[in-house]
């Protein structure tokens, strides 16, 4: 029998599962449970990241979709909600954002981590006097990546959580064919690709192990609020470097801080 591996999109535990009896413990009796088969790992990992919830109740019903299902399912990425994002049992939870006024204009990147569902860190920086939104965005991105090596190390389960879904798709999906490419795309070029480069050879080396969601701005995410402030806090204070922020964490000030 041919392997199969297990996208779980909606269970006790959420990602790519090599064999039933792992996907089963994760979706047996729980409500709502949605996942499904795919006769290929890379399949699965373009379903998971690309955020498709067709799943089915049973997870025997492989997928094998036409070349044109597939490219549609790659444009397709699923946004979570404060409630599905707390449910989830990921040790560290990174949010990003990336703000630029006006765009193109004045950029700055922030970050919030938490570690056992508590606030643990805040950076901001990245400065650029003529960035644009999508550059703050990736910046933001490529740190969370970093600071997730090192909560790998520490052998801690990771999750990103990015509003920006063009840093999602850039990094997660079309660099796998622009790499394929020699780095080109019809129709023009790539824009930001020395930083694209940059984080997916980065991303490559820990997609295995990092989970990566697409959440709204501006909804009530309280990790992605604060990145928020942290990117705009980075404009402010004309940050260029990378740095935690030190000060003490009221996240009432905090959150009342310019939002972008």
């Amino acid at each position: 029998m041919a392997k199969k591996f297990y996208v779980v999109w909606k269970g006790r535990n959420t990602g790519i599962f090599s064999d039933w009896a792992s996907c089963k413990r994760s979706v047996d009796g729980f409500p709502g449970a949605r996942y499904k088969s795919f006769p290929s790992k890379a399949e699965a990992e373009s379903a998971f990241s690309g955020g498709n919830t067709d799943g089915n109740s049973s997870a025997s019903s492989g997928l094998r979709s036409t070349s044109k299902q597939s490219r549609s399912r790659q444009q397709t990425i699923k946004t979570y909600n404060a409630q599905e994002i707390d449910a989830m049992q990921e040790d560290t939870k990174i949010f990003t954002d990336g703000g630029c006024e006006p765009n193109p204009g004045e950029a700055g990147s922030g970050i919030s981590l938490y570690r056992d569902a508590q606030l643990a860190e805040l950076w901001y920086g990245l400065y650029n006097a003529h960035g644009t939104n999508n550059t703050a965005e990736l910046n933001a991105f490529h740190q969370a990546l970093i600071l997730a090596e090192r909560e790998i190390e520490a052998a801690r389960s990771i999750a990103i959580f990015c509003d920006s879904k063009y840093t999602i798709q850039c990094i997660t999906q079309w660099a796998f064919n622009w790499q394929k490419k020699g780095w080109t795309k019809p129709g023009g070029e790539i824009k930001n690709l020395a930083l694209i480069q940059e984080i997916f050879t980065l991303y490559l080396k820990l997609k295995d192990t990092v989970k990566i969601f697409h959440v709204n701005g501006h909804v009530g995410v309280e990790g992605n609020e604060l990145a928020d402030r942290m990117s705009l806090f980075a404009i402010t204070q004309k940050e260029t470097s990378f740095k935690i922020y030190d000060a003490p964490f009221d996240t009432g000030k905090i959150l009342a801080m310019r939002a972008g």
